[in-house]
């Protein structure tokens, strides 16, 4: 055999070589199986009207497929869903199965870690609350603050019911007094004490902050000093 021929013949025998590793891959990612855990985030889909309070935002899936589907996966292709009555208005606790996840085709949901979660669910209100500003700081010496005025006094927000029936008032961003002799005005936000309290409208409002100036020392009359002998 030719020393051409031998040449040919090796890189023929090279390239049989190389299809078969690659169909013998090409096989074994469609069908030898693969496990992966995942944590996945809740998508609850609540009723009109009402508001979940500190739901459990994460689950761990486990799912089973091929090993290429597997090594494809990421946790952005799988979706917990949850979907809620007016029923289950107050505290549940509700089961998760495969049948709560929303996976790429061809994967099988192994099990769910928790199994089970608790949901509380509220009614969300909607009300106007007083608004107190806050201020930070001193004021010149000798000055005094009159009480401030608050324009609107009053803010729309919305939250749960159980929340808002402990809210009294809303705070302001504080105001800095440093500096200030005499009445000033300043439009500042208004503060939610919580993620789940929205401040609806309007989101600032304006203080009117009235300062007192120090009395002024005004000299003794001359014709009512007492002499002295």
């Amino acid at each position: 055999m030719s020393e051409r021929a031998r040449t040919w013949l090796l890189r023929i025998l090279a390239l049989g070589i190389a299809v078969g590793i690659w169909f013998n891959a090409s096989v074994e990612d469609r069908l030898v199986s693969s496990e992966k855990v995942v944590e996945v985030g809740i998508t609850y889909n609540r009723p009109r009207g009402f508001m979940i309070i500190n739901p459990v935002q994460n689950v761990n899936v486990r799912l089973l497929g091929s090993k290429k589907a597997i090594r494809q996966l990421s946790p952005y292709m799988v979706d917990v869903q949850v979907a809620l009555s007016q029923r289950q208005a107050g505290s549940a606790s509700l089961t998760l199965s495969r049948d709560n996840v929303q996976a790429p085709e061809g994967l099988e949901v192994v099990s769910i870690e928790p199994s089970t979660i608790r949901v509380n669910m509220e009614r969300e209100v909607t009300q106007r609350v007083t608004v107190v500003p806050a201020f930070t700081g001193k004021l010149a010496p000798g000055v005094a603050m009159e009480e401030p005025e608050v324009f609107p006094n009053q803010v729309l927000v919305t939250g749960p019911e159980s929340m808002l029936a402990r809210t009294e008032s809303l705070s302001t961003d504080p105001i800095p007094l440093e500096g200030h002799a005499v009445t000033f005005e300043e439009t500042v936000a208004v503060l939610s004490p919580d993620p789940l309290i929205q401040v609806v409208q309007p989101a600032t409002v304006t203080v009117r902050i009235p300062m007192k100036p120090p009395a002024q020392k005004t000299p003794a009359d001359p014709d009512t000093r007492k002499e002295t002998p």
